[in-house]
């Protein structure tokens, strides 16, 4: 908290600019708390609304709240627009020039697609959020959520029913993975959760190794970036898939 406060008095743009850090943490530390209590109340405080330490009459506190518990009325909303936007043109640019001419190289990849690959996509489930949710017994009950999602018309041309075993595969490496059959995803389009694989050494998650699932940042190609942005290509994967036989 002293850091902050320092950090506030010294900011041009804190409405506590200029006044004395020490004076600051005395009053904080008046009303007894600590922790949580003292950190929220010097956020309202500063904030947009906030009382400044005494500065602004009737501003926001921690107090403030706390008298008042089914809310403060801060009056009707402001306008921002467009002094807010900070686009050449003063506009919101919903298809700026770099994406317009980046178009070409979208359709180029959609005729390159081979008739014998799909495109693997993530997903997330209601149940999971990343990995650490896993890792909580309540919320791993019922069937494994780490399926491959693949249209009727995709499976019935592979021989494919729903938990039927997969092979996915991409020019870095290949996974394996039950078959989910379902009209929720696209023909030509197969569906991976991300966030799984807890059966690797040193996991550290008993719970989530029960169900380890399997890890879709394997088919990940390390040399494939997006020429926009320079992000790992995470979507839109060209897999090979094929029903392991028995």
């Amino acid at each position: 908290m002293n850091a902050a406060v320092v950090s506030a008095v010294a900011n041009s743009s804190s409405p506590i600019f200029g006044r004395d850090a020490d004076e600051i943490l005395q009053a904080l530390n008046a009303q007894g708390r600590r922790g949580t209590a003292r950190s929220l109340d010097f956020a309202l405080q500063t904030g947009p609304f906030g009382s400044a330490f005494g500065a602004v009459p009737n501003g926001l506190s921690l107090d403030v709240l706390i008298a008042n518990p089914h809310g403060v009325d801060l009056g009707a909303l402001e306008p921002r627009m467009p002094d807010m936007l900070r686009t050449p043109s003063g506009l919101i640019e919903l298809s700026p020039q770099v994406f317009i001419d980046d178009l070409q190289r979208l359709e180029a990849s959609i005729a390159l697609v081979d008739a014998d690959q799909m495109l693997l996509v993530g997903r997330r489930d209601l149940k999971s959020n990343n990995s650490w949710m896993h890792n909580i017994k309540v919320l791993t009950k019922g069937a494994l959520s780490c399926t491959a999602h693949i249209h009727p018309d995709d499976a019935a041309r592979l021989g494919v029913v729903t938990g039927s075993p997969l092979r996915i595969a991409s020019r870095v490496g290949h996974i394996d993975i039950p078959a989910e059959v379902t009209d929720a995803v696209r023909q030509g389009v197969v569906s991976v959760p991300h966030g799984w694989g807890h059966g690797v050494t040193g996991t550290q998650m008993a719970v989530a190794a029960e169900k380890a699932g399997v890890n879709s940042n394997i088919l990940t190609d390390d040399q494939v970036l997006d020429p926009l942005s320079g992000n790992a290509v995470l979507s839109a994967i060209p897999v090979t898939v094929e029903l392991i036989s028995a």
